[in-house]
């Protein structure tokens, strides 16, 4: 399979990188700036020069709400300029995320003014991307990140803010009323901007031996994962407004324990060693996917931790291969592309990127994972992953 430039294509790149931005309230109420603890914001000039090595164009980045808002409607995007600048000077392309994780301190999903609050910000940021850079090419958005993730975390888990619990089906509809109408401003705007919307890619299976009831149980709670996308094209919750035309290209977020038994009780290993026929390849995830919305689509997050880093890169990409040839499928996502701590304790470090971080008492180092920069060149030698890049106005 060799990977060519497709008509319509809004990406520069095939192989992708995404750098941390979270800026959420954590467990214990501390704000997390990963984009400042992993020395991003120092470095953007060195970090995308780093990536000509890998003929990675793309990187998926964020505006991180709560340090841009500093008053209700007033926002200071001159941080943001800056990574415009250095992405421009560099030749890399900006994805962005207007909110990743993270919301001001006096705002969250169920505030009265959260969809007022996040359309403005979507059309002052759009506006703004839209001066700053080429004229021709496309601005790719994405209003929320991962809303199925979000709304559990913040109001099923409750280990954000509101720090709500068994709210989950409510914070996703009220996060989706507000994306659907934030989406429809962006799309009204301008027609070069391309909503990417990012979701969880899972697979949520019955026990072993289960009943009649577990398997039902196990299949609903797998219809689930695309409540947030229906709802985006108008297939449930009609009176939100959604419809297809919302949604320009797929993001699905694959990990190694995407895959678990219902209730979070078990998690099937990836590797699949020991065969159980309830793991299902990525490739089947995939197609299932694209079946249910016959959208365009890439794999828009994907890593592993540790040693397995670059067993996890190759497995992945096998299975990107077996894609069938009819799908539109754009382009994969190394995320993140530099290590990151957890945000409940940031004092350890996953060890999940292409970079290590050293220096962590200071402006954190970059030290390249070799075994993992292996795995890539090597596929890149054997393929053929770069896009054209010639100017065009997206429709």
């Amino acid at each position: 399979m060799e990977f060519k430039s497709i008509d319509n294509n809004p990406f520069g790149s095939y192989l992708m990188a995404g750098f941390e931005c979270a800026d959420l309230l954590n467990l214990k109420g501390e704000r997390i700036d990963f984009m400042k603890i992993t020395g991003h914001l120092e470095q953007l000039g060195n970090d995308y020069a780093m990536l000509r090595d890998f003929d990675i164009k793309t990187v998926r980045e964020g505006l991180r709400w709560s340090q841009v808002e500093i008053r209700p409607y007033q926002y200071d995007f001159s941080i943001a300029g800056l990574m415009i600048e250095a992405a421009a000077e560099t030749g890399i392309q900006q994805v962005w995320d207007i909110c990743h994780f993270g919301f001001p301190d006096d705002l969250d999903p169920f505030h009265p003014h959260f969809e007022e609050r996040l359309v403005s910000l979507s059309l002052a940021f759009a506006r703004y991307c839209l001066e700053k850079t080429e004229s021709t090419k496309p601005l790719i958005l994405t209003p929320i990140n991962e809303v199925s993730f979000i709304s559990w975390l913040c109001a099923d888990a409750g280990e954000t803010a509101p720090y709500y619990k068994n709210q989950g089906w409510n914070a996703k509809y009220v996060l989706m009323k507000a994306y659907i109408a934030a989406a429809k401003a962006l799309k009204a705007l301008d027609n070069r901007i391309v909503i990417l919307a990012t979701e969880p890619l899972v697979n949520i299976v019955p026990p072993l031996n289960a009943t009649d009831e577990q398997v039902f149980e196990a299949a609903m709670q797998h219809e689930f994962q695309y409540q947030a996308i229906d709802m985006l094209c108008g297939r449930i919750c009609p009176e939100l407004g959604g419809t297809p035309e919302l949604l320009d290209v797929l993001g699905l977020n694959f990990y190694y324990n995407n895959q678990w038994v219902t209730g979070f009780k078990e998690f099937l290993p990836w590797a699949n060693l020991e065969h159980d026929e309830r793991w299902r390849p990525l490739c089947d995830l995939l197609s299932e996917a694209y079946l249910r919305y016959k959208k365009p689509m890439i794999l828009s997050e994907t890593s592993h931790s540790g040693q397995d880093r670059p067993n996890w890169f190759n497995f992945v990409w096998k299975e990107l291969e077996l894609i069938p040839d009819e799908i539109p499928f754009w382009g994969v996502c190394l995320y993140p592309i530099i290590d990151r701590p957890d945000w409940n304790d940031p004092s350890y470090w996953h060890g999940s990127g292409l970079w290590d971080n050293t220096n962590l008492s200071g402006t954190p180092n970059r030290i390249l994972y070799q075994p993992l920069a292996t795995a890539l060149r090597e596929k890149i030698s054997q393929k053929d992953i770069s896009y054209e890049t010639e100017d065009r106005v997206y429709k």
